[in-house]
């Protein structure tokens, strides 16, 4: 199996890193945790609405990453079973009390927010401001520090292309991998949120971001773009940082 060395000694699988950066695929993996039985590829795409075919292609890549197991049980009626798609029991891990109100936060969030995605990137944001502001120097061009950044957070991250117009950043680790199971939108979204706020914060002026989960072999893909003819435009300060 793919794996890589996080940031503190934790083993980052990056294929349940692939298979959980879809919101469906998450999803799905939630519905069938949920059945004690375990599910179908019928009865999830009755749950879900998505396309036979489609339920199939995300259950099956939840197995390859070793997330789900599954096996054909008679249940009586003619013909061939259904392969029934089951949740692998995951060895318990003992978490400190920061990560444990981290996995609170997302929960809670999750539940009440009517847009996890927008929340977390609104929390990002503010995050990735203060990071920026933290680090210090001002000496290295805005994707230098971000990537100084990104390090400091555990993201093991490379550059991978520069040119006068942008830049193409890969994150070769997630420190935050075991809250994607909660939610893949908020905690994918807050990523996002810290890339659009550390760049205010370094001054970057008119930059496009654009965050691609694993949009390469065992990384995901952070794409910066200047906007040609814009005008200067750092993150304005959150009125609370202030307090």
């Amino acid at each position: 199996m793919d794996t890589r060395i996080g940031p503190v000694g934790e083993t980052i699988d990056t294929s349940r890193h692939r298979a959980l950066a879809s919101t469906t695929r998450a999803l799905i993996l939630q519905l069938v945790r949920r059945a004690p039985r375990g599910l179908t590829a019928a009865e999830v795409a009755a749950a879900t609405g998505r396309h036979l075919t489609t339920v199939r292609e995300h259950l099956d890549q939840l197995t390859e990453a070793g997330l789900l197991e599954r096996e054909r049980r008679a249940d009586g009626t003619p013909g061939r079973p259904a392969w029934r798609y089951r949740s692998v029991s995951e060895p318990v891990r003992a978490a400190g009390p920061y990560r444990e109100l981290a996995g609170a936060l997302v929960d809670h969030l999750v539940r009440t927010e009517q847009d996890p995605w927008a929340a977390g990137t609104a929390a990002g944001r503010v995050w990735g401001r203060k990071l920026m502001a933290a680090a210090g120097s001002t000496a290295a061009r805005p994707e230098q520090r971000l990537i100084a950044v990104l390090d400091r957070l555990g993201f093991a991250p490379r550059l991978a292309e520069q040119d006068n117009d942008g830049a193409v950043i890969h994150l070769h680790a997630c420190p935050f991998l075991d809250l994607v199971h909660s939610s893949a939108d908020l905690v994918c979204g807050l990523h996002l949120g810290v890339l659009h706020g550390a760049l205010g914060a370094a001054g970057a002026h008119g930059t496009d971001v654009a965050l691609q989960p694993f949009g390469a072999p065992n990384a995901c893909v952070v794409r910066l773009r200047a906007q040609p003819g814009s005008k200067p435009a750092v993150d304005p300060p959150d009125p609370q940082e202030r307090r």
